[in-house]
């Protein structure tokens, strides 16, 4: 079980940096067929849009960082939390807007993240 979460973790945090990649990038510049998925992207504020790829930085940063170093280990499943809310929340934006496609996976990750979280929490806790 340990070295299923860990490849959880390894998958969740690659996803969520190329995302946060995108939302930090001042000037977003998109394949033609990414740009078709993620128009999204152009309808927030340059302001939410930081803030997120901020809060997505950070998630990633928090499933591996501790764990590896072994230094609050307790932080990967509360990083893992706190994605699987931005997963739900995001999955709320884009109900409003219809995009289905996006909405099945936010809601794939919000259920991998929260099956990390529940995995570092109860299964297979860190421990110091």
């Amino acid at each position: 079980m340990n070295i299923i979460l860990w490849i959880l973790q390894a998958v969740l945090a690659f996803v969520f940096v190329g995302h946060s990649r995108l939302m930090l990038a001042s000037n977003p510049s998109l394949s033609p067929n990414m740009a078709r998925g993620m128009k999204y992207v152009f309808d927030l504020s340059p302001s939410l849009r930081r803030f997120i790829g901020v809060c997505e930085l950070l998630g990633s940063a928090g499933l591996i960082l501790p764990a590896l170093t072994s230094i609050l280990p307790w932080l990967t499943p509360v990083a893992a939390t706190g994605l699987a809310l931005i997963m739900l929340l995001a999955a709320a934006f884009h109900l409003t807007r219809r995009e289905y496609p996006n909405i099945v996976f936010n809601l794939i990750l919000f259920a991998l993240a929260s099956f990390v979280a529940y995995g570092r929490f109860v299964l297979v806790p860190f421990t110091v």
